[in-house]
């Protein structure tokens, strides 16, 4: 065997491996193959192996596992005119791999484009007070607006989820000085709210007594026995009219005979 035999049986080699290469491929369990025939989309292949005919057929991979993307930091002015600043995050995945190649170019670019926009679009139509307090409701409102928009690009935005909101120094000493008068507020309604409930237990407690005058007796010389266990140097008794009266009607008596 001469040299020449030999380099063209290793050139026929070279080419046979290469020609294996690109016939056989392998797509893993998460993956699928797009197959386009001289241009035309064909259809979808995979996971496992496929064949693919070189120079006349073209295999495009596509990933269906979920892609967690960053949308980068947005400003945003809020409906009662506040500007903060806002990220997230977007799960999204691809449950149509032809739509996701053929409809869209780059459908990643294209995602994280359209979340940045609706994000920015979403939160402006709220207030602040929503964007702290309401989270949940607003990542639900934008999932909704980019699983429709996504839908035609063959891609399922599963979840959405608002990071950081980010406000300004001189508004974040606004709403402590809120939250420190509404607490203020708070505490002086409750002390209202127990000194009208300790008013009208004492008038109840009045009207307990006046149906009773000898329960008022009792509760003076209650009052007066307390007085006595004190260590009181001076002590002044008030003395009640309903006690002093009989004598002073005696008086009385005494004075007209």
């Amino acid at each position: 065997m001469n040299i020449d035999t030999v380099s063209f049986l290793g050139t026929a080699l070279v080419l046979l491996v290469l020609l294996v290469a690109n016939t056989i491929k392998i797509l893993r369990e998460y993956e699928r193959g797009v197959i386009f025939t001289l241009g035309r989309f064909t259809k979808v292949k995979g996971p496992g192996l496929i064949i693919v005919i070189p120079l006349i057929q073209q295999i495009v991979r596509v990933d269906l596992r979920t892609i967690v993307m960053d949308v980068p930091t947005q400003d945003v002015i809020s409906f009662d005119n506040v500007s903060v600043k806002v990220n997230a995050v977007v799960y999204y995945r691809v449950i149509d791999p032809e739509k996701a190649i053929i409809n869209v170019e780059r459908y990643m670019d294209a995602t994280s484009q359209l979340a940045q926009t609706t994000l920015r679009s979403v939160l402006g139509k709220h207030e602040l007070d929503e964007m702290l307090a309401e989270r949940d409701k607003l990542n639900e409102d934008i999932q909704k607006i980019l699983d429709r928009q996504t839908d035609g690009w063959g891609v399922k935005v599963t979840n959405v989820e608002i990071k950081h909101v980010d406000l300004d120094e001189s508004m974040i000493r606004a709403i402590a000085k809120q939250a420190e008068a509404e607490r203020q507020r708070r505490a002086k309604v409750i002390h209202a709210e127990g000194e009208q409930q300790a008013s009208e237990k004492l008038v109840e407690a009045a009207t307990k007594l006046a149906e009773a005058p000898g329960a008022l007796q009792l509760r003076y010389m209650q009052t007066l026995t307390e007085i006595g266990g004190e260590q009181n140097t001076t002590v002044v008794f008030p003395l009640p009219m309903d006690f002093i009266r009989p004598f002073m009607d005696g008086l009385d008596k005494k004075e007209k005979t």
